[in-house]
């Protein structure tokens, strides 16, 4: 996929060890009322790994996401992209480095309806008031197999189509790391697979380190790791386990 010359030369942040969240806490609310939704966590997400976070509902999986992809802020403790503490940061020069640095896929699409699908695609870059690349976006649409719809307004696309066009959106982008909360959540089994491979690719083709929120264990398993979250607690972790072991560790939670 070809760069534009502002993408080529926009700053990244410093080198370093991927993502590491050290002494994690989110709270919401105050005093006997607070909901203690992360206690403690300290976790790292290494370049080209993929990550998938699991957990019983309400353990605290989506906060982690959001916390550690610079877009909620922790109560206390520390989030580090490389050598840059994110947590130290202003939000403009935080949106920046999202921008620069990050791509986020959903559950809900989160596609502009009036636009069309490669207007979707190009989004990031009219949003920062950089060039258009649509080489680029129509390389990514390519690779999605949207190619022939890239006029097309997503109403007119199926949920598994929509998914697609956020999936290239945020490949457009060509980020160092991609989090994706609940991707395959509304697609069916097959549409889910190929979303799935597509975010595999991009870690073993291109280096892309990625962070994924499931409940899903067959979507899990196409991670190198699995971390399981319980009560806002990081209790255990498994290295390329299979949709089976995942089920029995998820099972072991809910007794």
């Amino acid at each position: 996929m070809s760069l534009s010359t502002e993408a080529q030369a926009r700053p990244l942040v410093e080198s370093g060890p991927g993502i590491h969240a050290e002494n994690l806490h989110r709270s919401y609310g105050r005093g006997r009322a607070a909901v203690h939704a992360l206690r403690g966590v300290d976790i790292g997400f290494a370049p080209g790994t993929f990550t998938a976070v699991m957990g019983p509902s309400g353990s605290g999986k989506s906060t982690l996401l959001q916390c550690v992809a610079g877009m909620d802020r922790p109560t206390a403790g520390t989030i580090h992209w490389g050598t840059t503490d994110i947590t130290a940061l202003p939000e403009r020069r935080l949106a920046q480095l999202r921008r620069a640095e990050a791509g986020f896929i959903f559950q809900s699409y989160n596609l502009m309806p009036a636009m069309t699908v490669e207007q979707n695609v190009a989004l990031t870059s009219r949003l920062a008031g950089e060039r258009v690349d649509w080489s680029a976006v129509a390389d990514c649409l390519e690779r999605v197999g949207l190619a022939d719809r890239r006029k097309e307004r997503p109403g007119r696309l199926s949920g598994g189509q929509q998914q697609r066009v956020a999936v290239a959106r945020a490949l457009y982008a060509r980020p160092r790391v991609l989090f994706a909360d609940e991707p395959t959540g509304a697609l069916d089994r097959a549409t889910g697979r190929e979303v799935l491979w597509l975010l595999r690719e991009g870690v073993e083709n291109e280096g892309r380190t990625c962070v994924m929120v499931t409940h899903d264990p067959v979507a899990a398993s196409f991670a190198d790791r699995v971390v399981v979250l319980a009560d806002g607690v990081l209790v255990d972790e498994l290295v390329r386990p299979s949709a089976a072991q995942i089920s029995e560790k998820l099972s072991e939670l809910a007794c």
